[in-house]
């Protein structure tokens, strides 16, 4: 999931920006004059000697705190396994997070060695050959058992396997480095300890609230027309209601997205959630849903993980001047489950440039080998980020880190991933228009669905290739 640039405590990460126009001109341009292969170059196996010169290996990420946080990680336990090594990591704005790697990759000449790519770039990166095939690398040097086959599927997999299954022949491209969802964010003060267990049940305690507590919404979610809020709004109230965005297998989207299922979502999304929210929210996303929490206005919000730690900290926070006040007041929890239990999935993984220098592309596997060791995941947990290792995942240093930690890890067996096809940003930008749209009474609900189905298949069928979806 794409974020913009957010303050607070390091927690989880999310995922992807809008894709630039220039910079899709550039990279169609590439494929049609033949840049585009049929699969990326292969990393070696072993991993070759290493220099013993001094040697800067650089990641690319967006500003935020994860990547300070990171950088200072590695500077300070990498380091001591390999002294001559400087890790850096090169911040960019949200907004260009995108095009500072695919422009370069274009190019065929990057100044970074480990692109941090959300994982819906992959299909795109692995399509014009610009990441390294890890899979022979992966299979001698990493324990894919100690993982949920799904994170290694949605981080490092292209084509994707079905939801929630990692197709061991398929090739892998990236392993984990931070993991996201939404959690539920509700009033303690207000609602009761218990959260709602369903998303009708949720429905129902956020309209009482509402009329219990004058100047106090009933719900905050993101509904903006812009990076992927809208669209991952409704891709939630699809798959807890029993909808599905695409049948990968087929390439289909109209027909499969706007069936009854994905109608009802819909139907529930604009009349019965979106009379819950504040006036003029329709253009909200994560730092108008988090301000409207920090400012006690919402009874229930929805948000994601990562972007939650700044609302435990009182200098942003009007429900108390301590950690512990505002933890009397705010709960975290799972999302409410219906007919299904789906969850959204966010996360990065880490690549290596394929037109790296030869001796960084070296040091970036030893990189990702160090990283993905359960007790440096332990302490990377204890230093504020998030763990894709289950043993690290259900660690204290991880769950005792941040109230809402432990609903990441009860999270994990449930998520859903949007389409992993080089078509992505096409497909999220049209559904992204269509709900805020229906959000905002610009189209009703079935229009917007019907719209949003249309269009994207119009994208696949135009593209006529092939890839899976994670879905």
């Amino acid at each position: 999931m794409r974020y913009p640039q957010r303050r607070g405590r390091l927690s989880v990460p999310g995922r992807t920006v809008l894709l630039a126009t220039a910079a899709m001109v550039v990279a169609t341009t590439l494929v049609a004059c033949g840049g585009q292969s049929d699969s990326a170059p292969k990393a070696p196996a072993t991993i070759p000697e290493l220099t013993k010169d001094p040697l800067t290996l650089s990641f690319i990420w967006f500003d935020w705190p994860p990547a300070h946080a990171l950088e200072t990680f590695a500077n300070a336990e990498y380091t001591k396994l390999r002294p001559n090594v400087t890790v850096k990591v090169k911040t960019v704005p949200n907004a260009n997070w995108h095009d500072a790697m695919f422009t370069q990759f274009a190019a065929h000449k990057t100044d970074f060695d480990i692109p941090i790519l959300d994982s819906q770039h992959i299909g795109e990166a692995v399509t014009n050959g610009n990441i390294l095939d890890i899979t022979d690398f992966v299979k001698k040097n990493i324990d894919v058992k100690a993982y949920n086959p799904y994170l290694l599927a949605a981080y490092g997999q292209f084509p994707q396997a079905e939801t929630g299954k990692r197709d061991e022949n398929a090739s892998l491209y990236g392993l984990p480095l931070l993991g996201d969802t939404w959690t539920m964010i509700y009033r303690k003060d207000l609602i009761g300890d218990k959260p709602p267990q369903t998303w009708d049940e949720m429905i129902s305690v956020a309209e009482k609230c509402q009329a219990d507590n004058p100047g106090v919404s009933g719900l905050a979610f993101h509904q903006a027309n812009g990076s992927d809020a809208a669209a991952v709004t409704y891709n939630t109230v699809n798959g807890v209601y029993g909808g599905n965005l695409w049948n990968p297998k087929t390439r289909k989207i109209n027909g499969v997205l706007n069936d009854a299922a994905g109608h009802e979502a819909m139907d529930v999304l604009v009349n019965k959630m979106k009379p819950l929210t504040a006036k003029g929210s329709g253009n909200w996303f994560i730092d108008e849903v988090n301000a409207a929490v920090a400012q006690g206005k919402a009874c229930i919000a929805f948000n994601w993980i990562a972007a939650s730690g700044g609302l435990l900290d009182p200098k942003q926070s009007t429900l108390g001047t301590t950690r512990e006040q505002i933890l009397d007041k705010l709960g975290f929890a799972t999302l409410p489950s219906q007919k299904t239990n789906l969850v959204p999935l966010g996360g990065m993984g880490m690549h290596v440039s394929a037109y790296s220098p030869e001796a960084n592309q070296a040091e970036a596997l030893s990189f990702m080998k160090w990283f993905e060791q359960a007790d440096i995941q332990k302490k990377w947990a204890a230093a504020g980020g998030v763990p894709s290792r289950t043993d690290a995942l259900e660690s204290p240093e991880f769950l005792d880190a941040a109230p809402f930690n432990q609903v990441y890890t009860d999270s994990v067996p449930r998520m859903r991933d949007m389409w992993n096809v080089p078509e992505y940003a096409r497909l999220v930008d049209i559904e992204n228009t269509n709900v805020n749209a229906a959000l905002n009474g610009a189209k009703t609900p079935k229009e917007a669905l019907d719209d949003i189905a249309k269009e994207q298949q119009s994208v696949l069928d135009a593209a006529g290739g092939k890839g899976g979806g994670g879905l």
